[in-house]
């Protein structure tokens, strides 16, 4: 039987949900038929997300029935996960304020979509509303994804588009829609110094065996080597110039949809003012933190990122903002390690049993926290 309870108070009545599908139809229906709503499978655990579903049927008009389907996601605050349990009592005032959800919401209520470089889109939301003071909803177009094979002249086209997003006059206005009380200041202050800095520091973290196996001693002492001198390396991230960025530009927040020709962003939690290069880690290495993609793959972490680099350059001068490339690389490589290097030990698989394939995603781990620290070393001024 039809039924979308499941969406809770995530849900609009059948008079707005005409309205919806008027939207999506170009015309208003005389009837809805059969509406169902449905938990969409995700594979991934993200904080601030409170549910995903797919919500269908079909709607009578006078020359027949047409079907419709709204992708419907609830954010909410991080204090509202189940993993914020695991945060120590002492900090969870600042972690519910460190993590933003409020900016997703935001973006779709903006122009944002008609103001990205040509190239570039997003979803399109029919209804976003509010469902407390730490949650809202956001209906969506529902997208048919295509499965693209991310090879190296993808990744180019990504990072020329993040280079123009992030040099953009059109978009620079919406930067901060999000209104984040959020800076790398903030981030090194907080998650770093308060989470990543004692585990990394923690002797326990490098007997496990997972990370014993595949974190070398010559890698633990350069690690710690570059964590001792964070303040320096924050302070230099933090100097440098300031555009706009997506902040989770992975390969999965960028898709390819069936009827276009533009890479679609989706998951804008992480929008706001950032160091310029900053979309360039998570391009870089999204999928292999995930397990996607192969460290050694598309001829290595290394060749890879001097395409990207090129890239975003190129991306950022079609924009007028003409930046050095040692410049542009230099901020690249104070992020990837700040965000990425200095933290990929799998923590998440340390209370699993230590099996070939935990091997395998570990090394990959230990592969980018290498390139991070060559990269850092290899752009160091002077």
């Amino acid at each position: 039987m039809p039924d979308r309870s499941i969406l809770g108070p995530a849900d609009v009545g059948d008079e707005v949900l005409l309205d919806l599908v008027a939207a999506q139809h170009g015309r208003r229906p005389r009837a809805l038929v059969d509406v169902d709503a449905r938990e969409v499978d995700y594979d991934l655990d993200a904080i601030t997300t409170g549910g995903r579903y797919r919500v269908r049927g079909e709607a009578e008009h006078d020359d027949g029935t047409r079907a419709f389907s709204f992708f419907v996601k609830v954010v909410h605050e991080w204090s509202r996960s189940p993993h914020f349990a695991a945060v120590p009592e002492e900090a969870r005032e600042w972690a519910a304020r460190s993590v933003p959800w409020r900016t997703e919401p935001l973006a779709y209520r903006s122009d944002l979509a008609t103001r990205l470089p040509a190239g570039l889109g997003m979803p399109r939301a029919f209804h976003v509303a509010d469902l407390d003071d730490t949650s809202a909803v956001v209906w969506l177009e529902d997208l048919a994804t295509l499965p693209v094979r991310w090879d190296v002249p993808r990744y180019r086209t990504a990072a020329h588009l993040l280079g123009r997003l992030a040099a953009s006059r059109d978009v620079a206005p919406l930067a901060g829609l999000g209104g984040l009380d959020w800076t790398v200041a903030t981030y090194l202050q907080g998650r770093v110094r308060m989470q990543v800095v004692p585990m990394v520091r923690d002797p326990a973290t490098w007997r496990h065996p997972l990370i014993a196996a595949a974190f070398p001693v010559d890698l633990q002492e350069r690690l710690l080597a570059a964590v001792d001198r964070l303040d320096e390396l924050g302070a230099e991230l933090c100097a440098l110039p300031t555009l706009t960025g997506h902040g989770d530009a992975c390969p999965n927040n960028l898709l390819a949809v069936v009827g276009r020709d533009d890479i679609v962003l989706i998951d804008f939690g992480f929008w706001n003012p950032l160091p310029v290069g900053f979309d360039l880690g998570q391009l870089l290495v999204g999928d292999v933190q995930i397990g996607r993609r192969r460290a050694p793959e598309l001829g290595g972490l290394a060749a890879l990122d001097d395409h990207l680099v090129a890239a975003y350059v190129d991306g950022l001068r079609d924009e007028g903002v003409d930046l050095p490339a040692d410049l542009v690389r230099r901020a690249h490589a104070l992020q990837l390690f700040v965000f990425t290097g200095m933290s990929a030990f799998p923590w998440e698989h340390l209370g699993a049993p230590v099996t070939d394939e935990l091997l395998t995603l570990a090394g990959d781990r230990a592969a980018l926290t290498t390139y991070s620290l060559d990269l850092l070393e290899a752009t160091e001024p002077g």
